[in-house]
């Protein structure tokens, strides 16, 4: 291409750029922006399934939004802390300081839970330790922080099935409600305030949870339309079994109780309540009211418990995700109504992704299982012991990385670095294990280009972190659950990015890569305020 058809080329995409600069200035800001995350959603179950998809739930992003096919979480250890962290930040872990779900404090060896906070306490609740009640592990800003900052009287509100799922994305500045296991209700946390605001109590007192008791999860469709999807009771589901239709709790129960409201996390149930709430939450705090924008965050924690249960290929999971489509379509109808077509952004992702169940792809020929953490860690203290003579130099496992026993190092007089790389080395002898760094590799980026080094660093915080980070193969997986998520492989990484609102989006499928870090610029663009200071995505060209 000669130098003028170059420079042509550049004057066209400036022009376009300015365009798109031009549309989005013209067009009002959001009143609302709701931002839906579904637990534990992978990008391959939108497209599975999208025949079976009520008219107006999901296929309300993909008939007539923009659709990111090909969206990707960058980082290496993909679970609910870290992934929530990340979304309305727009960094990863290495910045955010959220590395997990929980992980070991190298000085203590204690368990440290990513919103945990014993200074704090649920709101007419029993609190127990490592609880989440506050976001003071998270070390940067959010979006809700910047807008709550640029105007105070802007509401962030966020509510969520899991703790996590709601005080991250509320940030220091918003308020996060969380689904209450013990007895169906939603509560804050003394870091927001002191007592409920009379709508929450009042939603509380109308038992809105007692209405599913007694009642079955009833699949939605006829028993052919669940061909694409492995049947109910697989042999690896474990004697707890799984099918259609399921009771909640326990059928001799004369009343509800803890172990009803538990068991409705893994149903499409706690999910409609978590959309009740959302709803008196509107309503409550007039949300979308006024030309000042608020922002609602909504995690969906019920697809992540069914996926870990039975699995994301199971017929539960596939019927979990059509009972939420239509619970999405009645919901943006609600929204329609209170807050007006014309006047809210909504966007639809999700914390990760998930990995197959082993025995299933066993089952397919494909080499897949488990590995103990326990005797992982067994195994590469009886090679350090080999090595240098000094048994436990390594105190345990934590986000995907070993802890090393600090205080024994320096006790026989070892060199640090020179135990990080015989760990390290201890580790990859193991079968499984695809990649690891050490911390000073990590520090310094020495291994660029490395398998999985990019995204094994963007999950490690030195302050946070352990000291040798490493990576499984593909499929294969820790812990004794059905299935789970937590890799850089592609299954736990690829995820929806589904975008809607007629006034800032034009509709279509688009099919670059793009990070889910370009989630939090994009909308601060919409909303125009700054992006969060750490933020370390690209704002998305979204304009119609």
């Amino acid at each position: 291409m000669n130098r003028i058809a170059l420079l042509r080329r550049a004057a066209l995409a400036l022009c376009l750029a300015f365009a798109c600069i031009a549309a989005l200035a013209a067009a009002p800001r959001p009143r609302l922006v709701v931002l839906f995350v579904v637990d534990g959603l992978p990008q391959w179950q939108v497209q599975a399934y999208r025949d079976q998809l009520a008219p107006d739930g999901l296929a309300r992003f993909l008939d007539h939004g923009a659709s990111f096919e090909q969206a990707y979480f960058d980082d290496a250890y993909t679970v609910t802390g870290a992934g929530h962290a990340t979304l309305l930040t727009g960094a990863y872990a290495h910045r955010t300081g959220v590395i997990g779900n929980e992980w070991l404090d190298r000085r203590t060896g204690q368990a440290v839970y990513c919103t945990g906070d014993a200074s704090e306490q649920y709101i007419g609740h029993a609190t127990q330790a490592l609880d989440g009640t506050s976001p003071r592990n998270l070390k940067v800003e959010s979006l809700g922080d910047v807008l709550r900052r640029s105007d105070p009287r802007a509401h962030v509100i966020a509510v969520s099935g899991k703790d996590r799922g709601a005080i991250l994305p509320a940030g220091r500045s918003g308020t996060a409600y969380m689904y209450m296991a013990d007895d169906g209700s939603f509560a804050s946390t003394t870091y927001y305030m002191r007592a409920h605001p009379a709508w929450v109590e009042a939603f509380n007192r109308a038992r809105r949870a007692d209405r599913y008791f007694h009642t079955q999860w009833q699949p939605l469709l006829p028993a052919a339309a669940y061909s694409r999807s492995l049947p109910d009771d697989q042999p690896w589901f474990g004697p707890r079994g799984g099918h259609l239709p399921m009771a909640l709790g326990n059928a001799a129960d004369e009343k509800p109780g803890a172990a009803f409201y538990g068991s409705l996390l893994a149903s499409p149930f706690a999910d409609a309540l978590t959309l009740d709430f959302a709803r008196a939450a509107v309503a409550g705090e007039h949300l979308g009211a006024d030309a000042v924008p608020d922002l609602l965050a909504i995690s969906l924690s019920g697809h992540d418990y069914v996926n870990h249960t039975w699995s994301a290929e199971s017929r539960l999971s596939q019927d979990h995700l059509l009972q939420l489509d239509r619970l999405l379509q009645s919901f943006f109808h609600d929204l329609d109504r209170s807050v007006g077509r014309d006047r809210y952004l909504a966007v639809l992702t999700a914390d990760h992704g998930f990995m197959p169940n082993p025995e299933a792809l066993q089952a397919r020929g494909i080499a897949a299982g488990r590995i103990s953490g326990h005797q992982l860690r067994a195994a590469v203290n009886e090679a350090l012991e080999q090595e240098f003579h000094a048994p436990r130099l390594v105190s345990g496992l934590s986000a995907s990385a070993l802890v090393l026993n600090r205080a024994e190092i320096a006790a026989r007089g070892l060199a640090f670095d020179r135990v990080a790389v015989a760990a390290r080395a201890a580790l990859l002898a193991q079968p499984h294990l695809l990649a690891a760094y050490t911390r000073a590799e990590l520090l310094a980026g020495s291994r660029a280009g490395a398998p999985f080094f990019a995204a094994m660093r963007n999950s490690w915080h030195p302050e946070v972190s352990g000291d040798v980070q490493f990576v499984t193969e593909p499929y294969w997986m820790f812990g004794a659950a059905v299935a789970t998520h937590g890799s850089p492989h592609e299954y736990d990484t690829h995820v929806p990015l589904l975008w809607w609102g007629p006034a800032w989006v034009r509709p279509g499928v688009r099919p670059e890569r793009v990070a889910i870090t370009d989630l939090a610029p994009t909308l601060a663009r919409l909303l125009r305020i700054a992006p969060p200071a750490a933020s370390e995505g690209r704002p998305l060209e979204l304009a119609p």
